[in-house]
């Protein structure tokens, strides 16, 4: 039966269906079988980010309307073949869009799967609670500003009442010489003000920008993905250090050389 996950945040604009896609992409070059699912029936565009959008025959509100089977709506990833996506439409008034049928579909999914990985609406309106209840684990995805963390706060209670199996925290768009000048948290500063274990640290880079998904696994991103994608599969906590390529003499440098930028 698969791991099911929910990809949450407090508010929008963290990078949280980024990380959805990213996050589905390294698990499968690990071997694991893997299908993201798209709860965020708002602003539905994880298909987008995967570059699948074209290839869409169904989505999940067909699924849900009874119009397909859910097998037919998966759509395979270009470049990893044990990556599947489950697309979703804007059906904010369905009468079938409900957390029961929702969890319908993801029950039917699990035998087929090793991870489900779930791309959450933001915030915490009824979309949010459908799809936490879905998931057995969440992914909480905040950046070090403090609007982010003002909302992130408030899911962390949210989700500690749904008494999952676990709760740990992304920390996106991180910029190494801002921590270490000391302008912004650090990622363990912000573990400790939100008090859940931090997994995963995101650089804040401009490959995010341009590609969407599917960094070199080289790239300073994609190593960052890695460790996150062994961390979940592993249930470890190896932290990217996204200050190391500002330290030292060089690192000054660096630093320098940004904030002219």
């Amino acid at each position: 039966m698969a791991r099911k996950i929910v990809i949450t945040s407090g508010k929008g604009g963290v990078g949280k269906t980024t990380v959805t896609a990213n996050l589905g992409m390294y698990l499968s070059a690990l071997g694991a079988r893997v299908a993201l699912i798209d709860i965020d029936f708002g602003l539905n565009n994880l298909d987008v980010v995967m570059g699948i959008e074209n290839r869409v025959v169904y989505d999940i509100s067909d699924v849900l309307e009874g119009r397909c089977r859910v097998k037919q709506a998966l759509v395979q990833d270009n470049g990893h073949k044990n990556l599947y996506v489950l697309p979703s439409d804007n059906m904010k008034t369905s009468t079938s869009m409900t957390g029961q049928s929702l969890k319908i579909v993801v029950e039917k999914l699990s035998p087929l799967f090793d991870y489900l990985l779930l791309d959450c609406p933001a915030g915490v309106d009824a979309g949010f609670h459908r799809a936490v209840s879905c998931a057995d684990e969440a992914l909480l995805v905040t950046t070090p500003c403090f609007s982010s963390l003002r909302d992130a706060d408030k899911v962390v209670s949210i989700l500690k009442s749904y008494q999952l199996e676990s709760v740990s925290l992304v920390v996106n768009r991180v910029r190494g010489d801002l921590v270490l000048g000391e302008k912004i948290l650090s990622p363990k500063d912000i573990e400790s003000l939100l008090k859940i274990p931090l997994i995963g640290v995101l650089p804040d880079e401009d490959d995010v920008i341009l590609r969407g998904a599917g960094f070199p696994p080289m790239s300073r991103i994609g190593k960052a993905f890695r460790i996150l994608a062994d961390n979940v599969d592993k249930k470890t906590f190896r932290i990217y250090d996204a200050t190391a390529r500002y330290s030292g003499f060089l690192g000054q440098i660096k630093r320098g050389l940004r904030r002219s930028v």
